[in-house]
């Protein structure tokens, strides 16, 4: 983990196999950058529904991680895109 700042971009589109969940939060992401880096997820998905696209014990542990000391950023409304779009 060289970089100050990962972001990972629409997370949750697709589910995703147990060794790729594995290997975001132990190998990879979440545990290695766990209070010694910044990370920025984005998602469409409510953390609440990551067991959808993981194991839930992957996904607890996952979910746990990232919300500590986190800053949660929900917003709402309409879609930009959809909007210009019609």
């Amino acid at each position: 983990m060289r970089a100050d700042l990962v972001i990972i971009d629409d997370i949750g589109l697709l589910p995703v196999a147990e060794d790729t969940a594995e290997a975001l939060y132990r190998y990879r992401l979440v545990d290695a950058a766990y209070e010694r880096r910044n990370l920025a997820i984005l998602s469409n998905l409510h953390p609440s529904g990551f067991d959808e696209l993981m194991p839930k014990t992957l996904a607890n542990a996952t979910v746990d991680r990232l919300l500590h000391h986190a800053h949660v950023v929900l917003t709402g409304g309409d879609s930009i895109r959809l909007t210009q779009a019609t």
